[in-house]
């Protein structure tokens, strides 16, 4: 870790007073038809705080929100840590037992939730699975009908009392940087998901070093579409926010309707988000209906920002910054591209190093690659984990004792010393000898006419080991597989090629956006032979 790296507050506890104080009368939050002023929200957190010592809830104790983006997810964090607490943040789309599993291994002790989310009840779910949970006391029903177990919003806001103000007090000058903040637990898509354990310093950092990057100021009005679970809703969002006295807009779903509603109407200057996101404006058929001219920030992050993508916001959006980057739950932001890079920089690169940031490009055997050639991406920073939870195992496997990362990810430096993204390691195939890496397959075929969409993975050959499978999304019912492949020989090395194509409707997505590349390989596995 960079010891020279040092938040303007001992903790986000503090970060959320000192907002109270610098922007009282902003807003904070606009969720529907509610508005909150920061020093509403800073009462109203002491509050949940307060409510959460009458809990039982100690200094370090875990808290878990299982929730859509809303303002109660909101007053819940900022609320725990006003407690002294440790946010565990549940993937809205888990499964009672995926849950439970979170719940039980991370010991969380209260959990706000909710009854009703897209036709979910989640108390029900939880109690449904059969699921042990001896540490969980609470559960606080942030919105929807009351469930048994469980008690109402304001049942439990209720508790908090004038000592138990006092005690959030004592605990907010206590809590120290180095403190423990969050277990983010990774998508699992791959595996069991993993509990990334970081502390305020290195949460803080997250947020500022957003609030650097993008320019955010108290005068902008930023919508949350990434769901607050994930490290960029919740610390490149929630936390950036805070510390730049921002209005949060937070979406529950991805509607694009109601978004580009909301840019019109509120004025809107920052809209970060998925690829998905823009993707979903670009193509939306009465976008020139709306007022967008607020629009000033643009950010998107994945490990395969499709290049077009990036070419079209550009053209075709009314951005006047538009940064893509790269980022993990185990690291935050560690690249981006800057607000001068010229077009082609920031439409096929992912940029330099943040401040802090420290960027190699190994071999298998930890070596640094010849300049250039595509290894896996490691990194050391300001914000890297401090390891997984209750696993020594897997921390030593991916994090040196001097702080290096290796995050699985692909990719080289170019010449600028920009940082190309290639994939996810796992996701590489080798083709008869030859590393195809599927990210960079994709970007090309981005740029077919007829190609909406696309997602490629290698499945097995008996010839050459493993060959490329595209699942495509049509841009008109015209375009076929054959000529895809047609197309793609044209242009490509023939090894990149894709043997395969498959027209599907969508990709399969996780709410971060992410294309959920073990479902593609399971329905791979079903095709005829």
């Amino acid at each position: 870790m960079n010891e020279s790296f040092e938040p303007a507050w001992p903790n986000i506890a503090v970060m959320t007073a000192s907002a109270a104080e610098r922007f009282a009368d902003r807003t904070a939050i606009v969720d529907g038809a509610e508005r909150t002023s920061y020093a509403e929200l800073y009462a109203e957190a002491r509050r949940f705080g307060a409510a959460l010592v009458a809990a039982g809830v100690e200094p370090r104790d875990r808290v878990g929100i299982w929730a859509p983006n809303g303002r109660d997810w909101i007053v819940a964090l900022l609320g725990l840590y006003q407690a002294g607490a440790t946010l565990v943040p549940v993937n809205t789309r888990f499964k009672g037992q995926e849950a439970a599993d979170i719940l039980r291994r991370a010991k969380v002790k209260v959990l706000v939730t909710v009854t009703e989310f897209l036709g979910n009840d989640y108390v029900a779910m939880l109690t449904g699975s059969g699921a042990s949970l001896p540490d969980l006391r609470t559960i606080v029903i942030a919105r929807g009908e009351q469930s048994d177990p469980g008690e109402t919003w304001a049942g439990f806001m209720a508790r908090g009392t004038d000592d138990g103000l006092a005690e959030v007090d004592r605990r907010r000058a206590a809590l120290g940087p180095d403190d423990p903040s969050d277990v983010l637990f990774t998508s699992g898509t791959t595996g069991t998901p993993k509990g990334v354990l970081m502390t305020h310093r290195r949460a803080m950092g997250v947020g500022a070093d957003w609030v650097a990057m993008a320019g955010l100021t108290a005068d902008d009005r930023y919508v949350l579409v990434n769901p607050f679970f994930h490290m960029f809703g919740f610390k490149g969002g929630i936390l950036a926010c805070v510390a730049a006295g921002a209005a949060m807009l937070p979406q529950p779903v991805l509607d694009v309707d109601r978004v580009l509603g909301q840019v019109a109407e509120e004025g809107v200057t920052v809209l970060p988000g998925p690829p998905a996101l823009y993707h979903s404006i670009l193509e939306h058929a009465d976008r020139d209906r709306y007022d967008l001219t607020s629009l000033r920030v643009a950010v998107t992050g994945a490990a395969d920002i499709p290049v077009e993508l990036i070419r079209r916001v550009r053209e075709e959006l009314p951005f006047s910054m538009i940064v893509a980057g790269y980022g993990l739950t185990e690291a935050g932001t560690a690249t981006s591209t800057s607000p001068d890079d010229d077009p082609e920089t920031i439409a096929t690169t992912v940029g330099r190093p943040r401040p802090g940031f420290e960027i190699r490009i190994a071999d298998a055997a930890g070596a640094d690659v010849a300049p250039g050639e595509v290894g896996e991406i490691v990194l050391r920073g300001p914000t890297t984990m401090v390891g997984y939870l209750d696993d020594p195992a897997a921390t030593e496997a991916v994090l040196s004792a001097d702080g290096w990362l290796r995050t699985g990810d692909l990719g080289r430096l170019d010449e600028s010393g920009c940082l190309r993204i290639a994939g996810r390691s796992k996701d590489m195939f080798i083709v008869g000898g030859f590393n195809a890496y599927p990210a960079e397959i994709e970007a090309m075929l981005l740029e077919h006419p007829g190609v909406r969409q696309v997602a490629v993975i290698g499945v097995p050959d008996e010839r050459l080991g493993q060959v490329g499978m595209a699942f495509v999304v049509p841009r008109s019912p015209a375009l076929d597989g054959a000529g895809v492949i047609a197309w793609c020989r044209e242009r490509m090395a023939n090894y990149k090629v894709p043997r395969f194509v498959e027209l599907i409707d969508e990709l399969p997505l996780t709410e971060s956006g992410k294309v959920r590349k073990n479902a593609l390989e399971a329905r791979a596995a079903g095709r005829p032979g």
